[in-house]
């Protein structure tokens, strides 16, 4: 299941977001089938969350990665509160860190943030890997969920660096998608920082 993601990431240049699910705490018979069917994005298990989180490892990763903005309601301009975004990665090595909890696969490098009420978020992270045995790019997978809505993907976040991202790619994503995903860090005292604002949808089914 990995590969044929990962060679669908490149073949088409979009991305989808992988649907390995896990949770921190027990969990019994009653709810094991929901928790193996939901998002991710809900298995935050009794984590109060906060707009500032880091993922796991950041210490140890030499490109260190702070990833922060504004969601905004889907008028772009009304700060967005109490918006769930989930984000999850591969390796500095492009390799996904799999691992499993209540006998269900999910990915390590993950977290999870709840916005303030100025729309606020921020993620310490660190930027992630090219898999070249399948042409994979470097890509941050988020989820979101607004309080009063469904969850659904985004499009996957990548780098204006990356070596994979063709002119054929981007030509591509600038004709059928947003422009805004592909991210532009400046390094600044040892650390990559880029802006990302997030503008909700009206539905579950399309990004921005």
């Amino acid at each position: 299941m990995k590969n044929l993601i990962l060679l669908l990431s490149f073949a088409y240049c979009l991305s989808s977001s992988l649907t390995m699910h896990a949770q921190d705490t027990t969990i019994n018979s009653d709810t094991i089938e929901n928790y193996q069917k939901r998002s991710p994005i809900y298995d935050y298990g009794e984590t109060q969350l906060s707009n500032t989180t880091t993922i796991p490892d950041y210490e140890s990763k030499t490109e260190k990665l702070k990833i922060s903005g504004t969601i905004y309601e889907s008028d772009g301009v009304t700060p967005a509160k109490d918006v769930i975004l989930y984000i999850e990665q591969p390796d500095e090595h492009g390799d996904f860190d799999l691992r499993r909890a209540n006998d269900k696969r999910y990915v390590h490098h993950r977290g999870w943030i709840k916005t303030d009420a100025d729309g606020k978020y921020t993620f310490y992270t660190f930027i992630p890997g090219n898999d070249r045995r399948f042409n994979q790019l470097q890509q941050l997978y988020p989820i979101v969920k607004a309080p009063s809505g469904p969850s659904y993907e985004l499009a996957s976040f990548l780098f204006d660096a990356d070596p994979l991202l063709t002119k054929a790619c981007r030509k591509k994503i600038n004709k059928k998608d947003d422009p805004s995903r592909i991210l532009t860090p400046t390094l600044k005292d040892g650390l990559f920082v880029v802006q990302k604002d997030i503008v909700l949808n009206t539905t579950s089914m399309s990004t921005k």
